[in-house]
């Protein structure tokens, strides 16, 4: 089993904050998009991949835990594992961590399908992909029953 591996740092900003005084949910779910796109590219599933191979990838399905407030100031840090691949599709987890205190403080479950862009159909991964994503599987006691 892999580890799970940094996808996404950056800072809460005073902007990101709403009238409660920390990171509004908009902007969590910004950031782990952040962390999808960098994770997505370290499989190879890259914005020129699917543009040369007439694929897309979709978000069908992402659930979010929220555990600890983020705050303007804060660094955050995303790190990412896949819990399942199957033919066409992969669920992976996010879980975004104040960089500093090591505090959890969001969860995410996303559930990917991998896509033919013209026929607008789902598609098998190719081999190489399916492979690369089996190096990043990891387990996870995730807060969700399915």
């Amino acid at each position: 089993m892999a580890e799970m591996i940094e996808t996404y740092r950056g800072a809460v900003y005073p902007w990101h904050c709403d009238h409660m005084d920390h990171m509004n949910v908009m902007w969590y779910v910004g950031k782990f998009d952040e962390g999808t796109w960098n994770f997505l590219a370290m499989l190879g599933i890259t914005p020129g991949y699917l543009r040369d191979n007439g694929r897309g990838m979709a978000a069908v399905d992402q659930r979010i835990a929220y555990r600890r407030e983020a705050r303007a100031g804060d660094t955050v840090a995303v790190r990412t594992g896949v819990i399942e691949v199957k033919e066409k599709s992969i669920r992976f987890v996010h879980e975004m961590r104040n960089a500093v205190t090591g505090e959890i403080s969001a969860i995410t479950l996303l559930t990917g399908v991998f896509f033919d862009a013209v026929a607008r159909k789902s598609c098998a991964f190719p081999a190489a992909l399916l492979e690369r994503m089996e190096q990043f599987r990891i387990t996870y006691d995730l807060p969700w029953r399915d």
